[in-house]
């Protein structure tokens, strides 16, 4: 009686859903062949704890089909523990690259993006425009520069359409792959060597929508379990110095201490789907989530630079050539300043601007002094009071490097914060 009364309740609990005949089947046979008799043992003590935990707990279990892991439900017992995972992802301070696919005409390759094969069309899925790869079509974002692009420290997102098909089977198959060559000519995906050509394949969307995998430095890393939700989904990256981190929906899925450096990436579609995968919402920032060290977490690169020698440099803060304009890629380094400053609110600094000896001083002594001024002023944007900067321009008398190279004039144009 006990569980005619427990079946009843539930049905009636999820009857207002519009896919609750669809969900009963999924877990009839789902639940069955994963859980087994779990279910009915975990049934027995939820009928003895009452008919309202059993409402709130079916109720949880449909929740977290999307998002976590149905076993996890079954397995749960009185005393188990609260499990929580990171959700630190930070988009890179500097875009590089973006798309969002609004200004593209229906029907045309997209304007932002370069082709090795396949078929690649904007289409309109779901009300909105979208990148649709079809027939094994191999992508990457258009960057005139050549050779590798991603930096040390980068971010990757976009949005990628999930639809399940017949008993939750997608075809919905995606790879991001970030290459390891120093060209860009020569595709690193389906039927290439990838153990010599890329530092990490995310492969997901495939068949269930909870079977994901990921291979790293040339080997097969492993899978992992995930419920994309129908419809629109965000996948993120964040790959600093060494440390690699993937998130779907904000909830970290993948974290890797040690992958090479990245030069490159791109997307394929491993199969001849037509009309099955969409992206859009592309973003590639320099920048990442802080790096992970147990040896120094405690303590940033500026913090280290001024307790050991009073002041931090740094030859990562840009300009356009022979002018105080800021390029987007120095808002990082200019951010690490800042986020000391607010942290000792009373530290005062004296902000050198440094340039090469090429040109007079006529015109280097005061392009250094609007220089520092620029960071200043940079500073101030963030949060940073401006009583405790003050802006000085050295030219090209402080040289720290041989002006006579290329490589000492690179570091001899550089940015000085010296604590007062």
């Amino acid at each position: 009686m006990k569980k005619l009364l427990l079946m009843l309740v539930v049905l009636f609990a999820f009857a207002a859903n519009a896919g609750a005949q669809g969900w009963l089947n999924r877990v009839k046979d789902k639940v069955a062949s994963k859980v087994g008799s779990t279910v009915d043992n975990a049934i027995d003590k939820a009928v003895d704890r009452g008919v309202d935990t059993v409402v709130g707990e079916a109720t949880g279990a449909v929740k977290g089909g999307k998002g976590s892991q149905a076993a996890d439900v079954a397995d749960a017992g009185d005393d188990a523990p609260a499990v929580a995972t990171s959700s630190d992802f930070k988009r890179g301070s500097a875009i590089m690259f973006q798309d969002d696919v609004t200004a593209e005409q229906v029907g045309e390759f997209p304007s932002k993006w370069d082709m090795f094969s396949g078929t690649t069309e904007t289409k309109t899925v779901g009300g909105v425009k979208a990148i649709n790869p079809t027939d094994n079509a191999q992508i990457q974002p258009l960057i005139k520069e050549q050779g590798a692009y991603l930096p040390e420290e980068f971010t990757i997102e976009y949005d990628f359409y999930y639809w399940p098909q017949k008993d939750d089977v997608g075809l919905n198959d995606l790879k991001l792959i970030l290459a390891v060559t120093k060209e860009r000519s020569e595709f690193p995906g389906e039927g290439h060597d990838e153990g010599d050509m890329t530092a990490f394949v995310l492969r997901h969307g495939v068949c269930d929508s909870y079977e994901h995998g990921y291979m790293f430095n040339g080997n097969h890393g492993g899978n992992f379990e995930y419920n994309f939700k129908k419809g629109w989904n965000h996948v993120a990256l964040s790959f600093n110095k060494r440390a690699l981190k993937v998130y779907f929906n904000d909830k970290r899925v993948v974290n890797l201490p040690r992958v090479n450096q990245p030069t490159w990436m791109c997307f394929q579609v491993p199969f001849e789907y037509k009309d099955l995968t969409f992206i859009r919402n592309v973003v590639i920032a320099k920048g990442a989530v802080a790096l992970y060290d147990r040896n120094e977490q405690s303590m940033t690169a500026v913090e280290k630079a001024i307790q050991e020698t009073g002041k931090f440099v740094t030859n990562n803060i840009l300009f356009k050539t022979g002018k105080a304009d800021l390029l987007p890629e120095s808002m990082t380094e200019i951010q690490k300043v800042a986020d000391y400053m607010k942290k000792n609110p009373t530290a005062r600094f004296e902000v050198q601007g440094h340039t090469d000896n090429q040109g007079s001083d006529a015109i280097n002594d005061p392009l250094s002094q609007k220089r520092a001024e620029a960071v200043v002023k940079a500073l101030e944007g963030l949060g940073v009071d401006g009583f405790n900067l003050k802006a000085v321009g050295k030219g090209s008398h402080e040289p720290v490097a041989d002006n006579n190279t290329d490589a000492g004039r690179a570091k001899n144009r550089r940015v000085e914060f010296i604590k007062r």
